[in-house]
């Protein structure tokens, strides 16, 4: 049972509905946590603004894959886990990456693992990183602004995986088949 109210076309605030077009228009759906999202129209906003800016970030889609996955099984989210495998299979993201991400396996690639690595020590240590962590990155390939590329695609996550805690919203259908628990 959600805890929020999941918003379509009709019941959100005005100036969320233009951010549920967009959403309806890219998906073929409002994905619930949008319609969640649309409650507070500055948080919608803000989420897609998020998105877009970090899939126009550096990262290729097995590094966007990566940040976004490893935060959301740390964060134990249920709606993301399953939305970002979906997302990851229709861009084409090796399974056995997004495998080893739903399962918390090292990766294979040591420079996405190192990724993967400093994402989660930023998650785990709320951005404390040491010297060391930061030169493992940088010595796998990475700099600076890989690195604030990290908080980005964490400031995205920790709206949906919070809302989604909070709201309990419920997995969306075609979502379902990859459908997670840690």
């Amino acid at each position: 049972m959600t805890t929020l109210k999941i918003h379509d076309l009709e019941t959100a605030p005005q100036k969320s509905k233009v951010f549920l077009e967009q959403s309806q228009k890219q998906n073929g759906m409002i994905p619930g946590l949008h319609g969640v999202l649309a409650g507070a129209p500055g948080l919608l906003e803000g989420y897609q603004t998020l998105h877009k800016l970090f899939m126009d970030s550096s990262f290729n889609k097995e590094e966007l894959t990566v940040v976004w996955q490893a935060i959301n099984v740390e964060h134990e989210c249920h709606y993301c886990v399953p939305a970002h495998t979906a997302i990851a299979n229709m861009m084409k993201v090796d399974e056995d990456i997004t495998e080893s991400l739903r399962n918390q396996t090292p990766l294979a690639d040591a420079k996405l693992e190192a990724l993967r690595t400093l994402t989660l020590s930023m998650v785990r240590n709320r951005g404390n990183v040491t010297q060391e962590e930061l030169q493992a990155f940088y010595d796998a390939g990475y700099g600076e602004r890989q690195v604030l590329e990290i908080i980005l695609g964490l400031s995205q996550k920790v709206i949906s995986n919070y809302t989604n805690h909070i709201a309990n919203t419920p997995v969306d259908a075609p979502f379902e088949k990859f459908a997670w628990k840690k």
